[in-house]
């Protein structure tokens, strides 16, 4: 009955769903997000790059040390690492959530100068460059295989997951 009534009068039926959308869209402005918590935790990254090494020499003579300092700072729940072909170096260090993300890029800028007598001299030219990065909540896929890509990943909890 109440179907027949808005299929025998369809410039009402857009009308009150164009009303249904404008105020969906006024309550969308007015949610107090600030209210809520945090669910994705901090993370820090460090990318670096030694010019014209592979991607096996990267990890070797860049990635093992810096990891090694990294490895234990505190708040940190794991880190997960990269190295490319290209020399390229990336290393993603996910906190707790709750971790202030300023102190945890302090932290893991600390750690990462230390082993720069280490680390090979064009790479220590280039710098390494820790930055806070907000991870993101929806992730797309590559269809393709990335082309000549060694990964490494090292795990260290620290804390229980919650």
């Amino acid at each position: 009955m109440l179907s027949r009534f808005f299929i025998e009068r369809p410039i009402l039926s857009n009308v009150v769903a164009l009303v249904i959308i404008l105020i969906g869209a006024v309550a969308v402005l007015a949610l107090p997000v600030a209210q809520y918590p945090n669910v994705t935790p901090p993370t820090v990254q460090v990318t670096t790059r030694y010019p014209g090494a592979s991607a096996q020499t990267v990890i070797d003579t860049v990635a093992l040390p810096i990891e090694q300092q990294v490895n234990g700072v505190a708040g940190m729940l794991y880190m997960q690492s990269t190295s490319a072909s290209d020399g390229s170096y990336a290393l993603i260090v996910t906190f707790a959530i709750g971790t202030d993300p300023d102190l945890a890029q302090v932290l893991v800028q600390n750690r990462v100068a230390s082993p720069s007598p280490r680390c090979r001299r064009r790479s220590k030219r280039r710098g390494s460059r820790p930055r806070r990065s907000r991870p993101r909540s929806c992730r797309s896929s590559r269809c393709r295989p990335p082309k000549a890509v060694m990964t490494a990943s090292i795990s260290a909890i620290t804390r229980p997951s919650i």
